[in-house]
């Protein structure tokens, strides 16, 4: 899923690519996608393109014209936006779920996935899009170290998923909560109640420098382009998708916890002083055989 460094660099270039444009039509083709029926998503046709901004994970469109409308964009896991320079560009093939048609081009919003979750609403006024679509989470990067341990520790859960919960923090998600734990040197199953001053500074800092760490790469690497390839896996991930890899900093093969269709990804030296975290299906099937320590693993 497309998280607040992706989604920082695709609102960058629609700021280039459609702000001051005027969307002249839109052409829904997957019947899942749309999930509003009033206003009807026809009235944002013939407006111009204002401005961009980010609620969470979500991509909005700021349209212009005498009421407050707003396109608001969720990809989902595998919900992508491609930019086509041919006006009328038609969506493809079995993955395309929407064009939005432009003066010079055309705005494509594909979904590799059988399983059709990304979502589009068409919401008129910025107090409806706030109570709709802001979830709540503070954002880790325009707050300072106690508004940062304030909304951690509101609730006694695991790092992992206090990081990745939107009501707590805004636009972190899988993908990037392993790299920050790893960076800071934290369990992801590690309670909040129980961090100590400097565990949280660690965590605030770590937080900090991998969001932006990895925004500036995706600059770099789109240029004055738009984004076309991605994912929620980098070759320079420390340990996010890296599973029996070795870890960068000790060489100890990165482990994982695999939980419904994600999995945490964590080095058993770097985070949890050598334990073998238990994988809830496997460590079942194993048992006994089930490695506890590095150690173990290696024998």
């Amino acid at each position: 899923m497309p998280e607040l460094p992706d989604v920082v660099v695709y609102l960058e270039a629609l700021d280039r690519h459609v702000v001051g444009r005027e969307l002249r039509k839109i052409r829904i083709v997957g019947i899942s996608l749309l999930q509003t029926f009033d206003p009807p998503i026809n009235e944002a046709e013939g407006r111009k393109v204002v401005g961009t901004q980010r609620l969470g994970k979500r991509l909005v469109l700021e349209l212009g014209g005498a009421d407050e409308l707003f396109l608001v964009i969720h990809l989902m896991v595998a919900g992508r936006l491609r930019w086509r320079d041919e006006v009328g560009a038609k969506p493809p093939g079995k993955i395309g779920l929407a064009a939005f048609d432009f003066d010079h081009g055309t705005l494509v919003l594909t979904e590799a996935s059988k399983r059709k979750k990304a979502s589009l609403w068409l919401i008129r006024g910025a107090d409806a899009l706030i109570e709709q679509h802001d979830r709540g989470g503070v954002e880790p990067l325009e707050v300072g170290e106690a508004e940062f341990r304030d909304a951690l520790t509101g609730r006694n859960r695991t790092l992992k998923r206090a990081l990745c919960d939107p009501t707590v923090f805004s636009g972190i998600g899988n993908a990037y909560s392993d790299e920050i734990l790893f960076h800071a040197g934290l369990s992801p199953v590690q309670r909040t109640e129980n961090l100590d001053s400097d565990e949280v500074a660690r965590l605030y800092e770590a937080t900090r420098t991998t969001l932006v760490d990895w925004t500036e790469r995706h600059r770099q690497t789109v240029g004055d382009g738009f984004p076309d390839k991605v994912t929620a896996f980098h070759d320079d991930m420390a340990v996010h998708g890296k599973y029996g890899q070795p870890c960068p900093i000790c060489a100890v093969p990165v482990q994982r916890i695999v939980y419904a269709d994600n999995e945490v990804n964590y080095c058993p030296q770097c985070q949890t002083d050598g334990r073998i975290l238990a994988d809830r299906s496997l460590s079942r099937l194993l048992k006994d055989d089930w490695p506890r320590n590095i150690e173990d693993l290696e024998d």
